[in-house]
């Protein structure tokens, strides 16, 4: 059975600074939105699943974001955690439309 996806506004994209993470509620998800350098926008789920770092708050660099409690390496494409350490996190698709940022979330 197919997954069922709505459209919810997340941002302004003009709001959205560059290589810097920000924090935003989608469906009653909290969710990490990235501008990358090369102007794509990223959003994941927003808790490392190692303890829980906010990784809006991590540094980023190139596709990756760094949990800022342990430094973990996570692809903002694919939310895959980098070797050494393993794990994942939930990635959402994005569109942007007339300025505005959508996430495609669950229903």
């Amino acid at each position: 059975m197919e997954q069922v996806l709505k459209r919810v506004f997340a941002a302004k994209l003009s709001d959205l600074p560059e290589k810097l993470g920000r924090t935003v509620e989608a469906g009653g998800l909290e969710l990490a939105i990235f501008k990358l350098a090369d102007d794509n926008i990223r959003v994941i789920e927003n808790r490392c699943p190692h303890k829980g770092g906010v990784l809006a708050e991590g540094m980023v660099s190139g596709e990756h974001v760094f949990c800022p409690m342990h430094d973990w390496k996570i692809s903002v494409v694919d939310g895959k955690v980098q070797d050494p350490d393993t794990g994942c996190v939930q990635t959402y698709d994005v569109e942007v439309q007339n300025g505005d940022v959508y996430i495609y979330i669950p229903e």
